[in-house]
């Protein structure tokens, strides 16, 4: 499993233009708004999710939208999905609960977790995520991680939160 260390230097070999931020341990959207400090860019909220059937699926919005889970399931096809435990997301990402993102979707080798990014953030300059773990954050350009995770065989799907479609797939 990739380590953040090992996630600097796959970005760094690919030279792209990122800023690392350390700080406190985030857990939650509200941990994220009164530490993070002063960090530019779009700010995100990841979720881990599982249905019955045991498909598992990553969705990347704005830290501040609403989800409806009832709704975001139907959209897909993926029946009654809840949070997945901390167990599948080590087993399957790699990182413990509250360092989740789509750098985690490295550690997916067998590419088992599907991967929504909401619009808004598709559409955003700037982004910052998680660098596997949660002491630390990465800003970057948003055209940059989506050709980062497409090169590393990652499909991702554009979701639109405000109608709950599906506008794109990469």
């Amino acid at each position: 499993m990739l380590t953040k260390t090992d996630l600097f230097e796959l970005l760094s070999v690919k030279n792209l233009n990122f800023q690392i931020h350390e700080h406190e341990p985030l857990f939650t959207v509200e941990d994220s708004e009164n530490l993070r400090g002063e960090i530019k860019g779009a700010h995100t909220k990841n979720l881990f999710l599982k249905n019955k059937k045991n498909s598992f699926f990553l969705l990347s919005c704005d830290e501040n939208a609403v989800v409806n889970l009832k709704q975001f399931s139907k959209s897909i096809e993926a029946k009654n999905l809840s949070f997945a435990n901390a167990g599948y997301l080590e087993r399957f990402l790699g990182i413990k609960p509250g360092s989740v993102s789509p750098f985690a979707l490295l550690n997916d080798q067998n590419n088992i977790v599907e991967f929504y990014l909401d619009e808004k953030l598709y559409n955003s300059e700037i982004i910052n995520f998680h660098p596997l773990i949660n002491t630390s954050t990465i800003t970057i350009k948003t055209s940059e991680i989506i050709k980062f995770l497409l090169e590393n065989n990652k499909k991702i799907h554009i979701f639109s939160l405000d109608s709950y479609s599906i506008v794109k797939v990469l």
